[in-house]
């Protein structure tokens, strides 16, 4: 698209100012089940997004078909939305930032030279490595998936921005059964190096995650020490990443409003929302409204600092914005507390008597962002004397997320990202109420 006469012809009608986001996404996934090639395919596709101000108000419009005969309908899609906006919230569009910090390997060329025989081989490889770590091992899913994402942002003040980022995740889920009990695990690699999917390491840790679970069953009700695992703890903030939205404070459903410069948590957790780094497709020198973005502690050594904004929220409080204006919204980039030196085994070897939370269940259903209270269906392994005694299931875990950070005790150094991109490594937890049926 001639993105020069789109601007040209939206002035021509009194737009007064237009901002084009273009998306361009390929994406390949690769599935193996059963020793059988279950799913190969690649897709593409592209969107184009285009806000602009006519009389005052902010329009919008979003088409996958991007040429120039679509640009007078754009235009005209762009002042009808305008037309129907009844907010006085005051709109604009941005003109740029001086500097835009370079983000090193957003891109790695090679991950897509290697050829498609080589990935599907990985996934079969790590499908029979998976198998062969135990008997008990019934069924592995064995998955790699590729994504491309390129970004350009342009606007009728100058403003010119684009990146291109790739990633991965190679990783299997796995079903386990000795007769009488079926578990499951799963455990993945994210990264745009391909040599860096270890699939000995990633099949020996999904099986034992499955294996180790067999057997499993509740325990007393009672208060207990605990080690919230990484993955585990990972779930559980990105339940409540929303309370450190300058949009949820504003709108009253934070409870973190008001608390700038208090102590939120222990003064060993800080909560990091990071856009430089490496490897990740969250990455990257600005967001979505052209804004440059920040590496930022919202939580330093136990205290809030402030909270994520977009240019929105940053005019209404008079602070800058924070390069977290994504999806019309606010979201984070690559969000994670920050992991300390603990080693995990030794912050089990520790506990007289207490549980490793490695899974919690039904964290959208069973948490609020607004209260920070928690009640989830959770399994793990009791711990005794430092030893791992039995798996256990069938419990329910609760408590506040505020409170628990207030109650960490020691941070392990395991920091693991989740799907999303939002991270933590194991915590170990002074005291959570541990509901069990034995």
């Amino acid at each position: 698209m001639n993105f020069d006469l789109l601007f040209a012809k939206a002035k021509e009608k009194n737009i007064q100012d237009i901002q084009v986001h273009v998306v361009a996404d390929t994406k390949l996934d690769i599935e193996i089940l059963k020793g059988e090639l279950e799913e190969y395919t690649i897709s593409d596709t592209k969107g184009l997004s285009v806000k602009g101000i006519y009389d005052g108000k902010m329009g919008t419009v979003s088409t996958e078909v991007i040429n120039d005969e679509e640009i007078d309908f754009i235009i005209d899609s762009v002042i009808a939305s305008a037309k129907n906006i009844d907010s006085e919230d005051e709109v604009f569009i941005y003109g740029g930032d001086s500097i835009y910090q370079e983000v090193e390997g957003l891109y790695n060329k090679e991950l897509e030279q290697v050829d498609a025989k080589s990935k599907i081989d990985l996934v079969f490889d790590l499908e029979k490595k998976t198998l062969a770590q135990d008997k008990r091992i019934k069924m592995v899913q064995a998955f790699y998936s590729e994504v491309t994402h390129k970004v350009r942002i342009m606007n009728s003040k100058g403003l010119d921005l684009s990146k291109e980022v790739n990633s991965a995740t190679a990783g299997v889920y796995v079903i386990a059964t000795d007769g009488s009990d079926q578990r499951t695990g799963i455990d993945y690699i994210q990264s745009n190096v391909f040599s860096d999917f270890a699939i000995d390491e990633i099949a020996k840790e999904g099986a034992k995650r499955a294996t180790d679970a067999l057997g499993a069953k509740s325990i007393k009700s009672g208060d207990y020490e605990v080690v919230l695992e990484n993955k585990a703890s990972a779930s559980l903030l990105a339940a409540h990443v929303n309370m450190f939205s300058a949009e949820s404070v504003q709108k009253d459903v934070s409870l973190l409003k008001g608390k700038v410069g208090d102590k939120v948590s222990k003064e060993l957790i800080s909560i990091v929302d990071d856009p430089f780094m490496e490897k990740s497709p969250r990455s990257g020198s600005f967001d979505d409204e052209g804004v440059a973005t920040k590496y930022k502690e919202l939580v330093k050594d136990g205290k809030l600092t402030g909270f994520m904004h977009n240019l929105k929220t940053a005019k209404k409080d008079e602070v800058g914005s924070t390069g977290n204006g994504f999806r019309n919204g606010i979201s984070s980039t690559n969000f994670y507390i920050a992991p300390g030196q603990t080693d995990f085994n030794k912050a089990i070897s520790s506990m007289k008597k207490g549980l490793i939370i490695s899974d919690l269940q039904g964290t959208h259903a069973g948490t609020s962002s607004v209260s920070g209270d928690f009640s989830l269906q959770a399994s793990g392994y009791l711990v005794e004397e430092g030893k791992i005694v039995r798996p256990i299931s069938l419990i329910t875990v609760a408590g506040n997320y505020l409170e628990l950070l207030k109650d960490v005790t020691e941070v392990c150094s395991d920091l693991k990202m989740n799907f999303g991109y939002i991270g933590s490594p194991s915590l170990k937890i002074k005291s959570l109420a541990i509901a069990g049926n034995e």
